[in-house]
């Protein structure tokens, strides 16, 4: 594999986690170019012709280097057919370029990156004129891609009123998953342990990618393993996602397919704190373009959605959670993309509380709670955020006239806003209220966290008091 690299873009830490991983995973087959032509869009790049510091950090990282003036084709060739024959290391060719060599007015010239030629005719002539040059390229010998075996789909099973936490049926799952299918792949960010990808790690290691504290390199090998056809699955805490964001984005611009699973979001992590509570990813992956977002609530929920994970287009983000939570669907159930499921309601209910995830047994509590009240409320358990069940919420809307919507995750951009998107969509009318996380949480209990900020049971009950004691306008 060649990949041709220029040597601004050589002062991104990403390049070097590329540098470091290729080393520790001995790509002999890799080799790298770095085009040294000196200057970047605005001047001088950090480094310019200095040769001797790519060449020693490249050999720091555990890299072997050729050094070659990359205007003579010779010694490109020589370099190339060296680096071929490396064994144990990825090589890189540290080539010296002049950027616009052969054209007086812009060789070697800061001020021209990414602009047109004032004169194009007179720069073609200076390069030889028009010409039809044909080179002739040996075909390469042709190989048989390695696959692994397929089998049958058995995804683990749950009891009923048993508590376990999502992000353990996820590594479960994609462990299952991958007896099933021979094309899945996974990689994680150095917590195996508690994402639970160590599950899959164990059954199927050689699909498995330790990619350590590098989310922007484990995303990068997510996105070539997918283009290579390879069905990838990513794996971190989601407040970690935030490091590569830009990757995420590029990787759906590049129409690649990834499943990426997101554990330890919201509050309800507790005593880790702020730092590692993912309180914006519902929002930051809903933008991103043709994305899907999915939150289970409990154990069979998840292994249904991770094998259908594997089968959606585009950036697939699975949010799971730390806390055990009950399992309160039968393994049999399946679960549409885009779906939802009403998990109680009646023809006098007086409110609809939308939850997903944690918040699901919290808004059931509060219903039972509520039903001794003779307040009636529909509970929607709202599994899949992107895309949203836009049918489901307006008939809701509909029905009661008034929702709650309830999530461990921020106000901006959630689920919260994410339903009042539906209702707009379908021009449902209906008196919303949005709990969330209002403020900057702290190290706590889950149950504390959940408590303060008004998205546990009472709270949500307090809510919906409140929301029926205020009339709803008629027209």
């Amino acid at each position: 594999m060649w990949v041709l690299c220029g040597d601004s873009e050589m002062a991104e830490g990403s390049m070097w986690e590329a540098f470091e991983h290729a080393a520790h995973y001995e790509l002999d087959n890799l080799t790298a170019i770095i085009d040294v032509n000196r200057l970047g869009q605005r001047g001088e790049t950090m480094v310019g012709w200095d040769l001797d510091t790519y060449r020693d950090r490249a050999h720091a990282f555990g890299w072997e280097t050729i050094e070659i003036d990359g205007h003579d084709v010779e010694a490109i060739e020589r370099a190339y057919t060296e680096a071929a024959g490396t064994t144990g290391k990825p090589t890189v060719v540290i080539a010296r370029t002049i950027k616009g060599k052969g054209v007086k007015a812009i060789e070697n010239q800061p001020g021209w990156h990414g602009k047109a030629l004032d004169n194009p005719d007179e720069a073609i002539e200076e390069l030889g004129g028009l010409r039809n040059i044909h080179v002739d390229v040996a075909e390469p010998e042709a190989a048989q891609a390695h696959t692994f075996p397929s089998g049958t789909l058995e995804l683990p099973r749950y009891e009923l009123g048993d508590e376990v936490a999502t992000r353990k049926a996820y590594g479960e799952a994609l462990a299952a998953l991958g007896t099933a299918r021979g094309d899945v792949v996974a990689l994680d960010g150095e917590v195996s342990n508690s994402t639970f990808a160590e599950i899959f790690g164990k059954a199927h290691p050689d699909r498995y990618f330790e990619m350590y504290i590098a989310e922007q390199q484990m995303l990068a090998a997510a996105v070539g393993l997918s283009a290579r056809g390879w069905n990838p699955f990513a794996s971190t805490f989601a407040a970690f996602f935030s490091r590569a964001y830009d990757f995420i984005r590029m990787a759906a611009i590049s129409r690649a397919n990834l499943r990426l699973a997101g554990s330890h979001a919201g509050v309800s992590i507790g005593e880790d704190g702020p730092s590692q509570m993912a309180l914006e990813d519902i929002a930051s992956l809903r933008a991103v373009h043709s994305s899907t977002v999915l939150q289970p609530c409990d154990a069979n929920q998840t292994a249904k959605l991770v094998a259908a994970m594997a089968d959606t287009e585009g950036i697939v983000f699975l949010r799971t959670l730390r806390p055990n939570t009950p399992v309160i669907y039968d393994a049999d159930e399946d679960f549409e993309i885009g779906g939802s499921r009403v998990l109680r309601s009646s023809v006098t209910d007086d409110v609809t509380v939308v939850a997903s995830g944690v918040t699901v047994p919290e808004a059931m509590q509060a219903a039972e709670t509520l039903a001794g009240e003779d307040i009636g409320v529909r509970v929607i358990d709202l599994y899949s955020i992107k895309p949203i069940d836009v049918e489901g919420l307006h008939a809701a809307a509909e029905a009661t006239g008034r929702i709650i919507t309830v999530e461990d995750h921020y106000p901006e951009g959630g689920v919260g806003d994410a339903v009042l998107a539906a209702l707009a969509e379908s021009g449902a009318e209906a008196r919303v209220v949005k709990l969330a996380v209002d403020d900057m949480p702290h190290s706590g209990k889950p149950a504390e966290l959940l408590a303060a900020f008004g998205i546990d049971a009472d709270g949500i009950a307090n809510a919906a008091r409140q929301l029926i004691r205020e009339p709803i306008a008629t027209s």
